[in-house]
């Protein structure tokens, strides 16, 4: 049933009314440095917000055995977060709604040369209509809507009719594991809602990610006798090469799949991070380089990863020296698919008509060529799965930042969601 136009605008009030808290609160998660394995800090935060409210909370490990079984899950490194999943549980009194997952991340990519930021990137800061700070955007400012919508109700008298799970996870931004945690503890709902940055836009398609590294072994001699050797680093390049060809191959392949057909080039390859040799005047005896490219929903990931490793070691043979030193491929971060969002179910036509309410403008669609958690929930619980967040810049690159002006209007929209679609029962103290 949709809402009343006096609780409607009741709503709208509420959100007004919390915001300068809710980003104050947001500036202060921006300050915890939680890039991946240093998340432990922000999680007790997240806990104590969420008890301090009443929900009932949980907070748990990743079970790599469970994590590494499931189809979805990403292999464990040394890098691999240890940190807890927090999650905090609202029961109403009486379940006559629709449940609800609303998650967000904590973790957050390195920052980078900090003499590149204009802000130090821990440092929140707002000018104009942006709030800076590395993990802002992604995701902390959407992390706060999903608690002060939620407070935003409870403002004016009311809370959801239905079981809410506010979800804090981490590793979202290395293997996804931890919403696939979340999965396999057994938190299940009727709707998910992540408001990760995605510029007031639904994502109507997501790709698959896959994480792998390529070692390279050279033949070491002093320069003066280069010749006789074998550079790793050069012969690095050229497998990076034949990497380029598998970009454009699996990008010619975007004719006939929906969503994806009309873009220029969906598959991106990313050779995220060279490393090798270990002097300038030896011809270096390794190299490593480690990459990252998307697959299209549909692909299966270990289908995906087999035919880079048969593309890497049929071009091996056929080089002079990988021949006889043939690199090494190995898999270490993502190993996920990507997923469609079907169109026409209850929930993307109440969100509709939240954004129409909160932003006096028609609910867009769109494909994103990056990793979202909305990927576990559409593929293994196979219900709505919406990914839908504020305007933002820069996000993973220098002066991250978020349009405030976007986020309370984003805050709007899913407050007017959890409203209708979990319908909404009177608080009895």
């Amino acid at each position: 049933m949709a809402l009343e136009q006096a609780l409607r605008d009741k709503i709208i009030a509420s959100v007004e009314r919390g915001f300068d808290e809710q980003i104050s609160y947001t500036q202060e998660l921006i300050r915890f440095r939680s890039v991946r394995g240093d998340e432990y800090v922000v999680q007790d935060r997240v806990f104590n917000e969420l008890r301090s409210r009443g929900y009932a909370m949980e907070r748990f490990d990743m079970d790599q055995g469970a994590i590494e079984r499931h189809p979805g899950g990403s292999p464990f490194s040394e890098a691999h977060s240890r940190a807890p999943i927090v999650v905090g549980t609202h029961r109403p009194w009486s379940e006559t709604g629709r449940s609800l997952i609303l998650q967000a991340h904590v973790d957050v990519v390195p920052a980078g040369p900090e003499s590149l930021w204009t802000h130090p990137p821990f440092d929140p800061v707002i000018e104009g209509d942006w709030l800076y700070g590395r993990g802002g955007a992604d995701m902390k400012a959407g992390h706060a809507a999903n608690l002060h919508a939620l407070d935003a109700l409870r403002r004016i008298g009311f809370q959801p009719a239905a079981t809410v799970y506010v979800q804090s996870v981490v590793e979202e931004e290395s293997t996804g594991n931890g919403a696939l945690m979340t999965h396999l503890r057994g938190y299940k709902a009727e709707a998910v809602l992540i408001p990760e940055p995605e510029d007031e836009k639904l994502v109507r398609a997501n790709v698959g990610v896959i994480w792998f590294q390529v070692e390279v072994r050279g033949l070491p001699v002093h320069v003066r006798e280069m010749g006789t050797g074998a550079n790793a680093i050069d012969a690095a390049y050229r497998v990076i090469g034949e990497l380029r060809k598998i970009e454009a191959d699996w990008n010619a392949q975007r004719h006939g799949r929906p969503h994806f057909e009309r873009e220029e080039h969906p598959i991106n390859l990313n050779i995220g991070k060279i490393e090798g040799g270990d002097w300038e005047s030896s011809v270096p005896a390794w190299c490593r380089i480690g990459c990252r490219i998307s697959i299209y929903p549909g692909v299966n990931a270990a289908d995906a990863a087999r035919e880079i490793k048969d593309r890497i070691a049929k071009f091996a043979l056929a080089d002079p020296f990988l021949s006889n030193i043939p690199p090494s491929v190995t898999f270490h971060g993502f190993h996920t698919e990507g997923y469609m969002l079907e169109p026409g179910s209850d929930a993307e036509q109440i969100l509709a008509g939240a954004h129409q309410a909160a932003t006096g403008k028609e609910l867009q669609s769109f494909m994103t060529a990056g990793y979202l958690d909305t990927r576990v929930y559409a593929l293994y619980d196979r219900i709505p799965a919406l990914c839908y967040g504020p305007y933002s810049e820069n996000i993973h690159g220098f002066n991250e930042r978020v349009s405030v002006a976007s986020l309370k209007r984003i805050t709007t929209t899913i407050a007017l969601f959890i409203a209708e679609w979990c319908g909404l029962e009177p608080i009895v103290l």
